[in-house]
């Protein structure tokens, strides 16, 4: 059903295209119903009233709708050939592709604000040239990676992207609303983001009806990647991409907290997902069974990360490790608060992602004002 939510807003981008030019389309292009427009004497050149259209910012929409309808299609592919893990996590780089090479020839900007304890010795800004690309190409691979790795009980996979796509939008709205100076350097890149987000939470809203618990339709792939897709396309040409990773909290860590399995320090299963007790209807812990002991090493680390109560181990009579729980923040969550249900855990999900989401603005609007010197939503300065 993922697929079906990513088409139908796809065609909603497209369909909203006169609407988002449509101030330079008919309103202010010459010969094109201007009549009622009074134009500045600096408009004019060469004798005639002349509008020059805004061809980056359509370029910069038709590369975003172009990087999605690429990641659609390879979300779709694996979701039909369930690609193994280790060759799908780069499939977001090739459906970026479009966005970063417009982003080059249309903008090209590779520097990057210096937060004022480094400025003496780094100056006001560094330019970082080609890393700043692939920066940018990380962000794209992360976001989508990064949802699908979230995942694996009905509802989380559009529940958690519903939330961020609503953190972004409060954002957008500091930017634009009557009480923000105008015209605001940032109002274009914010409204932007609004084209691509509004349309993009109302499909979700429509999904998310369906795919909660007891969930009627399943997501894949394709929406997973999608849904970050958006996100990176909005963070990259609307230029916030750190705010953006602000609200990437909870992933982040998942991430971080599945890198001994992701490398196989830790025997890493196909799936997962937490276990479904059929006995209790409750979902627990799934766990990885050790069918050779681990080194010294590696069980000291479990030895300790199971005293932070940060894992769960079992123990055979001799004192080796046989079973330790999956490394995901959904296996975590019920470690800590024990087995709940389906629906209660997405809950918690839900509501670890919009603390996380909430402090993350704070920490953009507020705390950040430590290191840099304004809030660009004041001053229109870098993110």
């Amino acid at each position: 059903m993922g697929a079906v939510c990513a088409v139908v807003y796809l065609l909603a981008l497209i369909f909203f295209i006169p609407f988002a030019f449509y101030k330079d389309i008919v309103a202010a292009t010459s010969g094109g119903g201007n009549r009622d427009v009074v134009l500045e004497i600096d408009h004019v050149e060469n004798g005639r009233f002349l509008h020059r259209f805004p061809h980056s910012k359509l370029a910069s929409y038709l590369s975003g709708l172009l990087s999605l309808q690429c990641i659609v299609i390879l979300g779709i592919g694996d979701d039909l050939l369930d690609i193994r893990w280790r060759h799908k996590v780069l499939i977001p780089a090739f459906g970026a592709i479009p966005m970063l090479i417009v982003y080059f020839v249309d903008f090209g900007v590779t520097h990057v604000v210096v937060p004022v304890p480094l400025q003496p010795y780094l100056g006001a800004f560094v330019d970082l040239g080609l890393l700043y690309y692939v920066y940018m190409a990380a962000i794209a691979i992360f976001c989508p990676n990064a949802i699908n790795m979230l995942a694996g009980i009905n509802g989380v996979e559009v529940a958690q992207s519903l939330v961020i796509a609503v953190l972004l939008v409060a954002n957008d709205l500091l930017y634009i609303a009557p009480t923000t100076p105008f015209p605001h350097p940032a109002t274009d890149s914010h409204l932007f983001s609004l084209y691509f987000l509004l349309p993009f939470i109302g499909v979700s809203v429509a999904l998310l009806c369906h795919n909660w618990y007891p969930s009627k339709v399943f997501v894949g792939d394709t929406y997973c990647y999608f849904a970050g897709m958006v996100f990176a396309v909005v963070g990259i040409l609307g230029h916030f991409s750190k705010t953006l990773l602000l609200l990437f909290i909870p992933q982040i860590f998942n991430f971080l907290y599945s890198t001994p399995q992701l490398f196989h320090i830790i025997p890493c299963p196909r799936h997962r997902l937490p276990k479904f007790n059929a006995m209790s209807g409750l979902l627990d812990a799934s766990v990885t069974e050790w069918t050779v002991p681990p080194s010294p090493v590696v069980a000291t680390g479990l030895e300790i990360l199971h005293r932070l109560r940060l894992i769960r181990i079992t123990k055979n009579e001799k004192g080796e490790i046989v079973e330790s729980t999956n490394l995901t923040i959904l296996n975590l969550w019920l470690v800590w608060m024990g087995p709940m249900r389906e629906d209660r855990l997405a809950w918690h999900m839900v509501m670890v992602q919009t603390v996380c989401g909430a402090l993350g603005l704070f920490v953009r609007h507020r705390l950040a004002l430590l290191v840099f010197q304004q809030d660009n939503r004041a001053f229109g300065y870098g993110v």
